[in-house]
């Protein structure tokens, strides 16, 4: 028997509940987060954050006042119904876009490798093509105006963060996110938000994969960000979790001022219009890589249904954006299988590979080994998915690039070369310049690679930016990243050149 330390007055109601451990643990989560024994730290555990039996704080209260009447049955599982049918999508929702296209001007007889070219309002992408992260619409260290001079063509931001600062009035009334950075020649996206909400809760796996292991990884203690495993092996809550999912989204706080957010399928819609970027993102739900098949089952089933009022949201009024769905099913194949068929039955106007992508680079690979052919596939192709674009989320480090783009990959974003760069690291052809090591400061004349013709090549050397890193002066940071954009630019025009070539 578990001995329950908790308030006299709560023993009574607790013994009576025991047979509806969600119910009784979720009250006292939200109402004694720190009153939870060891025997009950674990149950249920995992429910709490995604099962769509999560209850809102009314269905709790409500749960209280008539605790006769519960107490006498069991707790059962919410059933939702299917995600709507794709013949319940309006018929020209199906039809080719005249604002947004995707080009195939040459595929590969060695790999499933392409080159393209996608037609957006604001410009061209050259695919397959690197997409930089500027997370509050703005890059790490650089400016625009030096990407752009670095070759850099789409430019990935964060809903999650610009809808917290400056907000959607601001950047509305700006005359939407282009005006507002003052890039109108060139495409954007935008992403749902819920990357970052449920990384809030669960962490993330992508840094460290997009990071080549130049990142310091998570502590192996830890099993996410609010939980951390002892050596006892059982999980140890530090505080209450800090996103609450239901069937309408997720709901969380602001860490800027604290206040609560509801982020919903239709409510991260509306925020992406109001920023006007050229291709955009419905709500998902990102499960952590250790999690219950029924539960992930669960959560796949969620995201379908989140994906598909997106669409419905945006079709409502399109103003020239593409939307993108998000395939989910972790390392599950039947999942995977599944989120594919169903996704890409429905009139969205590119593909994104997204959920847990494994917890290596090995994962990774054999995920797409195996699901690329698929969505590639000639014979019985569903809504010729063959012929539209594919991105890649949150993965762009050299090695798995070069397997992404032998995979089909049209389109990868993530945060590392202005990351890495400002930790030091420099990307070169002869591999990964530390250019805090000390053997770099003679090697007069010797820029950070001998074949690159960025800025920062052509006008510093090494000693010089081995200076500047050891002196933590600012400058090193705006040259070390316009020269990792120009690389990785650089690094896919080779690419794309290669697979014309026949050499991918």
């Amino acid at each position: 028997m578990v001995a329950l330390v908790i308030p006299r007055r709560h023993i009574i109601s607790a013994w009576q509940q025991i047979h509806q451990p969600h119910n009784f643990i979720t009250h006292h989560l939200v109402h004694h987060p720190n009153i939870l024994t060891t025997g009950y730290r674990n149950l249920r555990f995992h429910s709490l954050l995604f099962s769509s039996t999560s209850s809102s704080t009314s269905d709790i209260q409500s749960n209280n006042s008539t605790k006769s009447s519960s107490n006498k049955t069991s707790s059962q599982s919410t059933i939702y119904p299917p995600p709507p049918d794709p013949a319940t999508f309006p018929p020209w929702s199906y039809e080719p876009r005249d604002f947004f296209h995707f080009e195939i001007l040459h595929e590969s007889t060695k790999s499933l490798a392409r080159v393209g070219r996608i037609h957006t309002p604001h410009g061209v992408i050259d695919t397959p093509s690197y997409v930089a992260v500027a997370t509050n619409a703005a890059l790490k260290g650089v400016d625009f105006r030096s990407a752009d001079a670095a070759g850099q063509q789409l430019i990935f931001s964060n809903t999650y963060h610009l809808l917290l600062q400056p907000g959607t009035e601001v950047v509305e009334e700006a005359g939407g996110l282009h005006n507002f950075i003052n890039r109108r020649d060139r495409p954007l996206i935008t992403d749902s938000g819920g990357f970052q909400v449920f990384s809030l809760a669960y962490g993330s796996v992508h840094e460290e994969l997009s990071s080549g292991g130049e990142l310091k990884r998570a502590s192996k203690n830890k099993i996410q960000s609010n939980y951390t495993m002892p050596k006892g092996g059982q999980p140890k809550p530090n505080k209450p979790p800090p996103v609450k999912v239901t069937e309408e989204g997720a709901v969380f706080r602001s860490y800027r001022d604290g206040r609560m957010i509801n982020l919903t399928p239709e409510s991260t819609v509306q925020a992406q219009k109001s920023f006007g970027a050229d291709i955009i993102i419905p709500l998902d739900e990102l499960p952590p890589f250790h999690i219950d098949p029924k539960v992930l089952e669960e959560s796949v089933d969620r995201t379908h249904r989140w994906e598909a009022r997106s669409l419905k949201e945006h079709l409502k009024n399109v103003k020239e954006q593409a939307m993108y769905c998000v395939v989910h099913g972790g390392l599950d194949r039947k999942l995977r299988k599944k989120s594919l068929d169903y996704l890409t039955s429905l009139p969205f106007d590119g593909y994104a590979i997204g959920g847990s992508l494994g917890k290596s680079k090995g994962d990774l690979m054999e995920l797409l080994d195996w699901m690329m052919p698929i969505l590639n596939h000639k014979e019985g192709n569903v809504n010729n998915r063959r012929s539209k674009p594919r991105h890649l989320l949150g993965i762009a480090d050299e090695p798995s690039i070069l397997g992404a783009v032998k995979n089909g990959i049209d389109t990868m974003d993530a945060c590392y070369p202005t990351r890495i760069a400002r930790h030091g690291t420099l990307l070169s052809r002869e591999g990964h310049v530390h250019i805090k090591s000390s053997r770099y400061s003679r090697q007069y004349g010797v820029p950070i690679d001998k074949e690159c013709s960025c800025s920062t090549c052509q006008t510093y050397d090494r000693p010089y930016l081995w200076h500047l890193f050891k002196a933590k002066e600012p400058l090193f940071m705006t040259l070390a990243a316009t020269h990792n954009l120009h690389y990785m630019n650089d690094l896919m025009a080779r690419h794309r050149q290669d697979i014309i070539d026949g050499k991918i």
